[in-house]
Parts: structure tokens; C-alpha cells; sequence
């Protein structure tokens, strides 16, 4: 090669090297000329509230540049299979809103080992109708300091013993194929006391307790707990640890082990943002936000849902829609409907694409203690009044206890005051009062307030444990008929239904947490069981518990993608039945209509209502039938379909 050949290479290369380098010297990979407009394009529509949302926190010109250039390198890094169901899901931002999608909750560990074990049950999953897997948290734990994953010590790890970053992006990979969703749990309020930033804190390192909520006197924190309540008042009472390494008090809003992070410091802010995109680039379609209401701490507040927290959830919806608009948020916000909507955002400017239904499913099984609906159908009434972009998740079980935060004003009117109704309801599901056929245990117990929360699997609750245990054949096909009855009605609500894992077979709680010395103090691990593949199996076997569960939980959510009225964008409304313990709901869109009623008392009761637009399709038998005057039977429902 000639020196004159050999300068125009080097000249060439040279100039490669500097377009790939903004005018202040910053590195900007290259993208194809189709990916740098659609980049160009999504910046430039977001980057002036981008810009003033993120200035009115942190007022640093710098950090935001340094946030700009990470969020093109993420982009850069999603990988072309990612973009391309982005680009498809921004041109039908409804897809998760239609009546197809159904979810499920699981622990990997418990559920098939591993990673690779998850992918190997893919088909189990499709049998059961789930297109949506929320895989619980997966990343990297100390196990004594774990609070079941959610103290996360890496969170660009895989917990070492389920598998590794690319056994996960594999996994998202093989869902997708068989258009099935993937969510993950992201933990932003706090780290564990042995993450990096932590373990380099205690080392009295400045820029990392800059991170956390370090106090070198107890003044300042005596002054947050005047105001700041208590997560778990007996088993982590306090909001702050004395960490002896440095002679200082940590912010530790839930365990002493769980440092919360300083959202006040702008580098806290971009990290965890990069996190977030990180994980949104292995492939997870929808990232749930821990403890969303929690994430920013001012003095002399309760240090919950406070304005701030609604900014850094916009920004980082913003940051999803340029980098990943194909992934959708949901919050966890621990509240009744009407005061989790602030998490929603507007229509012009939204927050979370979707929010638990975390009160209804409390008042759920209040009703089911009470056989009284009429607390229920008042929140599905204001459920069903709110804006139809509004997405909730329906549960009846999750993996976490059941608190009774109900709407006590309402209850009062009924005769039913807090404290001792509180009582009734923890007497009721641990089966001492009430005719109860429950099986649990208590949560949290405060014996100063008498105060509880309350643990247990849906089939459990329902009591197929006592009636397995009994071999008590008519009360079994009563739980099983009220197990069935809940889900149905599960289904008719507006939104998504998810269901935890164990539930489809109706898998009762599992006593062997307390031999474990890590777990034995947290009931929540009653209902955190491994699941029994054994009795997986017998679904296929006409006539058992397992089988009359699945099939009837795969028959509602197979008619639920069928028919427009159970989308969410459907029109849903309660109807009077006459009876307190009777529960009605109709939905309607395009032409389909559909009338679910649900009989919450184990005696026969008839819905008196009267539907007079014609002869309707029993969706559950198949036959012709009027839906007026309804008879149900003790725990019994009916579905009722008419297309116009």
C-alpha cells in the first residue's frame, strides 16, 4: 500500500471515528438511518418536558446530558427483535387493554427451579390459557437478607442459583415467540445493606451515604418518625438503623437490612434509571415498580405520595417511550381505586400504564366473611366510572398478606366498626368464627392495636384444605364451587386478571416454612409454597380437585378472549339484585353483551333482576335461558351473553 493509499485509509477511519462523536466529544454509536429517525423523532417530541421535569428536581444541566447520552446507548444496545415489537405495539398502544390477556405470579425457584426450568414449562403455561408470566424477584440477594427478593444486592444480576442475564433474555426471547409477556419486579425505593453502593458507605466513603439517608445524631430521624408510619410495626418497627461502621443512622423504611436510596441526589436518579433500561433491554415487557408511593423522603411528612414521586415516575415514563415504548410500568401503589389514580398521570401526560386493584381485593374476601356485597359493588362503581385508559390488575391472591384497608366510613353505615370487624375478619379466615370453612394464618400481628394482616392460597381461604383434610366430599364441591365462583367474578371485573401460581389447581397452603429457619418468622411463606407438579398432573384426570379447578378457570379465561365485552375498554356497570348477598355486573362493547352474577353466600339465593332484552347464551352450560330472576345455588354464578 502506497503512503498516499495509506494516509486516505487512515483519513477515512479517522472521520469514521469522529461521526461517532457528538460536537462536545461524546461518544454516540451508530444506528442505521431508519433507527436514528425513529430515535430523532421520539427525543425530540419528549425532550422539552424531559428537560424541565428533570431540571425542576435536580437544576444540573450536567447530569441530564449525562441521562441523554445513556438513554441513546440503551437504545443503541435494544436488540433489533425488541425495536421491531416497540415499533409495533406504538402503532396499537391498546394491546394489553383487550379481554385476552391473563396473567400469573410466580416464584421461579418454587415453580421449576430455574430459569431454564421456567422455559421448560412454557406449555403447562400456554395449557392454562397465561400469556403474561410475572417471574418474582429473580436478582441477586444475600438469602438470610432477602425479604424474599426484594432486598436487591446487584441488580444487574441473576440470583446465582435461577440462572444468569442470558438465561433470561433467552427465556424473553422463547415467550415472545409464543406471544407471551414477561414482568419483573424493580425495586427502586431502596438496595440491600450489601449492595456496592452499601458495603462502600460503610466504609464512611461520602459520595456513596450520599446515596442513602445517613444522620450522625438520632434528632433528625427522631423528627421523620413523629411523621413517618411504620411498615411493619412488629417484626421491623422504626424507619431507621444504627450502622456502627460509621456511627450513623440509615433510613431503613421496611427492614434494617433495606437502605432506602436518596432520590434527592441526581447520580441515585440516573443509576437506577440505567438499571431500569437494562432490564428492559433483557427483554421484560412489563417492569413493576416496588413500593412506588415511598420513593421520595421530605421532613415533616409521612414521606408517601408526595409530588416529587409523580415527577420520577413521568420522567420515567418518558425515558420508556424513547428508549423501549413497547414496556409497560406497573405500580405498585397500596391503596383503594379512587386515590391510586394520581399514579395513572393524565391522558396528556401518564404515569404508570397500569396500578393493582389492591382494595377490591381486599373487600373480596370481606365479602366472603360476610356474604354482604354491598361494600364491593360500590367500589366496582367507582372502578367502572373511572377514564377507560385506566388499567388495573385484578388478583384474589398474590404473593404478599391481605391488609384490611377498607373503606371503614362506608362499613360504619352497615353496623360494621373498624376494630372489631378487623377481628371478625381474622377469625374468620383462620375458621373460628363465622361458619368458616378458612384455613390461614395471621400477619403482623400487633397486639397493642390488635392489628393484623392475613396469609393464605386462595383454595385454602375458599376451604378445600379443611375439606381435603376432612374428606368431606359435599364440602368440597362447595369450596371448589366458591374457588371457581371467585375467579369467575375475578374475570368480569375491568382489566386484567392475574392469578398466583397454584391457584389453577387449587393448591392449598404449604406449613413447611416454619421448619426453615430463614422463613419460619414470615407467614407469608404459607402461601409462597413450592408448587407440586404431582398434583399438576391430576388436571388431567376427570373428577379431581385439580381437574374441576383448571378446566373451570380455562373455560372462563378462554371464553374472556372470545368475546369484546371483557375488554377493557368495554362499558361495565353493577345492577341491583335485591339480595345483599348477590353480586351482578354487566359489560357491553361492540354489540356483545355480557350479564355475570355471583352468589357470595354458601345458600341458594336468586338474583332479582330483570334483563328483558330477549333470550340470552348461558356461557357455562350452553343453554337458552332469560336473565330475569335468577336462582343460584350456595357459592353458584351465572355468565349470560347476548350479541345484538
Amino acid at each position: 500500500m502506497t503512503v498516499k493509499s495509506m494516509s486516505a485509509v487512515m483519513f477515512s477511519i479517522m472521520e469514521n471515528v469522529a461521526a461517532a462523536f457528538d460536537f462536545e466529544g461524546v461518544y454516540m454509536a451508530k444506528l442505521t438511518a431508519k433507527e436514528e429517525k425513529i430515535f430523532k423523532e421520539r427525543m425530540e417530541q419528549r425532550d422539552a418536558e424531559l428537560r424541565w421535569l428533570y431540571m425542576e428536581l435536580y437544576n444540573n444541566s450536567s447530569m441530564y446530558g449525562e441521562l441523554v447520552q445513556r438513554i441513546r446507548e440503551f437504545y443503541v444496545d435494544r436488540r433489533k427483535g425488541l425495536k421491531k415489537l416497540d415499533e409495533s405495539r406504538e402503532k396499537t398502544p391498546d394491546w394489553y387493554k383487550g379481554g385476552d390477556q391473563l396473567g400469573m405470579m410466580l416464584y421461579i425457584d418454587n415453580f421449576a427451579g430455574n430459569l431454564r426450568g421456567v422455559m421448560d414449562k412454557l406449555d403447562y403455561l400456554e395449557d392454562a390459557n397465561v400469556n403474561y408470566i410475572h417471574l418474582m424477584p429473580f436478582l441477586d440477594t444475600v438469602k438470610e437478607r432477602s425479604d424474599g427478593g426484594y432486598a436487591v444486592k446487584d441488580f444487574r444480576k441473576v440470583r446465582p442459583d435461577l440462572g444468569t442475564m442470558k438465561d433470561l433474555s433467552e427465556l424473553t426471547k422463547e415467550c415472545h415467540s409464543r406471544n407471551m409477556n414477561v414482568c419483573c419486579d424493580f425495586v427502586m425505593n431502596h438496595t440491600s445493606v450489601d449492595h456496592e453502593w452499601a458495603v462502600k458507605a460503610k466504609t464512611g466513603d461520602g459520595e456513596y451515604m450520599s446515596r442513602y439517608f445517613f444522620f450522625d445524631r438520632y434528632d433528625i430521624p427522631q423528627q421523620f418518625e413523629e411523621t413517618v408510619p411504620e411498615v411493619f410495626p412488629s417484626t421491623a418497627p422504626g424507619n431507621f438503623t444504627f450502622v456502627p461502621e460509621v456511627n450513623h443512622y440509615v433510613m431503613t423504611s421496611f427492614h434494617s437490612y433495606q437502605w432506602d436510596l436518596n432520590y434527592r441526589n441526581p447520580r441515585v436518579f440516573n443509576e437506577m434509571m440505567y438499571n431500569f433500561l437494562f432490564l428492559a433491554n433483557e427483554g421484560l415487557d412489563i417492569i413493576r415498580i416496588d413500593a412506588v408511593p415511598y420513593i421520595w423522603k421530605t421532613l415533616g411528612t409521612s414521606c408517601r405520595n408526595l409530588p416529587e414521586v409523580h415527577t420520577i415516575v413521568r420522567i420515567m415514563r418518558i425515558i420508556g417511550e424513547i428508549v423501549c415504548p413497547g414496556v409497560l410500568l406497573l405500580g405498585e401503589v397500596v391503596m383503594e381505586p379512587s386515590k391510586v389514580v394520581p399514579y395513572f398521570g393524565t391522558v396528556a401526560k401518564p404515569e404508570c400504564h397500569m396500578l393493582y386493584n389492591v382494595t377490591t381485593m381486599a373487600t373480596t374476601w370481606h365479602t366472603v366473611a360476610t356474604r354482604d356485597v354491598r361494600l364491593l359493588k360500590k367500589q366496582l362503581d367507582i372502578v367502572n366510572a373511572l377514564p377507560k385508559e385506566y388499567t388495573f390488575l385484578n388478583y384474589l391472591r398474590c404473593h404478599d398478606d391481605i391488609g384490611w384497608g377498607l373503606d371503614y366510613d362506608t362499613l360504619r353505615q352497615y353496623g360494621m366498626e373498624e376494630v372489631p370487624h378487623k377481628t371478625y375478619l381474622n377469625k374468620f379466615f383462620l375458621g373460628s368464627t363465622g361458619m368458616s370453612c378458612s384455613r390461614g394464618e395471621l400477619y403482623n400481628y400487633d397486639p397493642v392495636t390488635k392489628d393484623a394482616r392475613f396469609c393464605g392460597t386462595t383454595a385454602s381461604l375458599s376451604g378445600i384444605e379443611k375439606a381435603g383434610y376432612e374428606k368431606d366430599d359435599e364440602a368440597m364441591a362447595r369450596a371448589i364451587r366458591l374457588d371457581v365462583m371467585l375467579h369467575a367474578y375475578m374475570f368480569m371485573q375491568s382489566g386484567i386478571p392475574i392469578i398466583y401460581s397454584g391457584d389453577e389447581i387449587g393448591q392449598v397452603n404449604d406449613y413447611s416454612y416454619k421448619d426453615d429457619p430463614d422463613k419460619a418468622d414470615d407467614s407469608r411463606y404459607l402461601h409462597r409454597g413450592r408448587f407440586h407438579w404431582e398434583n399438576a398432573e391430576k388436571r388431567k384426570v376427570e373428577g379431581t380437585v385439580e381437574e374441576r379447578i383448571f378446566d373451570g378457570i380455562k373455560k372462563l379465561s378462554g371464553l374472556r378472549k372470545k368475546i369484546a365485552a371483557f375488554s377493557s375498554l368495554a362499558d361495565a356497570w353493577t345492577l341491583d339484585t335485591g339480595d345483599d348477598a348477590v353480586l351482578a355486573i354487566g359489560r357491553y362493547m361492540d354489540g356483545e353483551k355480557v350479564i355475570g352474577i355471583f352468589n357470595f353466600s354458601e345458600a341458594e339465593h336468586t338474583a332479582w333482576i330483570n334483563e328483558d332484552d330477549g333470550i340470552y347464551d348461558d356461557l357455562m352450560t350452553g343453554e337458552k335461558a332469560e336473565a330475569v330472576n335468577v336462582k343460584l345455588e350456595g357459592y353458584g354464578f351465572k355468565m349470560f351473553y347476548k350479541f345484538f
